[in-house]
């Protein structure tokens, strides 16, 4: 079949659609050739990390969690202060570690509803392994407000004396008087916000998040291990390329705030405060994941990952 083209003075040559169809298959060949290879790799790699994960090793990962948190400081001692990781303004502090548990809600609740619904259809099933990020998040969000509480509480604001004396009018009495002046009635942001200096008992939030992020990833990627053995059956429902997409994207992200609580630790160490943030964490996630969701599921309990998928 040939379609003529009569504008243009016959300039245009016909257009035979039998060729276009075969030049179109022979492209189309190796693409779908390509597609199988990138396909066959991505199944291979993703179970080879759902075992990875879902072994022993990894479900004691607090434990290396907690030993890189107390002893991760001591790599201050071998770190340059030129390095560009020392730079708070670094582009990965900026995006990523003010809002990881923001990532962190985002990508592993898509993977869960994702895991769930294809393993069930159910909506609510769904949901129900949705609330038990948002419960996380609650807590996460609770002991933030807490900690900031506890730290203007036992914290005390201190101005600097040469701060003091340029407002004074710069008189030579000051000579001999302490560094610091205090600071009644202040809390930490406005302390800090104002120039001044903070002292008090404080909690690094940023290891909080990190750490609670760490758990929760691990926690909830476990469940992908045993649907790809189930979805390895005749019967069993599907492992297709998104669900394992998001997956590999859980384990990227992972090792990304894995990688800035080692930049924080080796770079900023601040004792104890690092060390408290990582306690909370751990005390947060045994509660949760160890305690309260270890419970048969029911409407006050969304139960652990992966229950109800089978």
């Amino acid at each position: 079949m040939k379609a003529v083209s009569s504008s243009n003075d016959g300039f245009w040559p016909d257009v035979n659609l039998g060729k276009l169809y075969k030049v179109a298959s022979e492209v189309a060949l190796p693409a779908r050739f390509l597609g199988r290879i990138l396909n066959a790799g991505l199944v291979l790699f993703t179970n080879l990390l759902a075992a990875v994960v879902g072994s022993g090793p990894a479900g004691h990962f607090h434990l290396p969690l907690n030993a890189l948190v107390l002893f991760g400081p001591l790599l201050s001692l071998w770190t340059s202060s030129y390095s560009i990781f020392a730079n708070r303004n670094h582009f990965l502090y900026r995006k990523f570690l003010a809002s990881a548990w923001g990532w962190t809600f985002c990508v592993a609740g898509s993977f869960v509803v994702l895991l769930s619904y294809s393993a069930r259809r159910s909506a609510l099933l769904s949901l129900r392994h949705l609330a038990r990020l948002a419960l996380t998040g609650l807590l996460w969000w609770g002991t933030g407000r807490l900690v900031c509480l506890l730290e203007d509480a036992a914290g005390t604001c201190f101005q600097p004396v040469a701060a003091a004396a340029a407002a004074a009018g710069g008189g030579s009495d000051l000579a001999g008087q302490p560094l610091l002046l205090l600071q009644e009635a202040q809390s930490k942001a406005s302390c800090l916000r104002a120039g001044q200096v903070w002292r008090g008992y404080e909690v690094s939030q940023d290891t909080l998040t990190l750490c609670l992020c760490c758990l929760l990833l691990v926690e909830e990627m476990s469940a992908f291990g045993p649907h790809v053995l189930r979805a390895e059956a005749p019967t069993g429902p599907p492992a297709g390329a998104p669900l394992r997409i998001l997956f590999l994207l859980c384990v990227l992200l992972l090792t990304l705030w894995l990688f800035l609580l080692l930049c924080l630790l080796a770079y900023f160490p601040q004792f104890p405060a690092q060390q408290l943030g990582g306690a909370i964490a751990y005390l947060g996630w045994r509660g949760l994941y160890q305690g309260w969701y270890r419970l048969k599921p029911s409407w006050f309990c969304p139960g652990p990952p992966g229950v109800g998928l089978d």
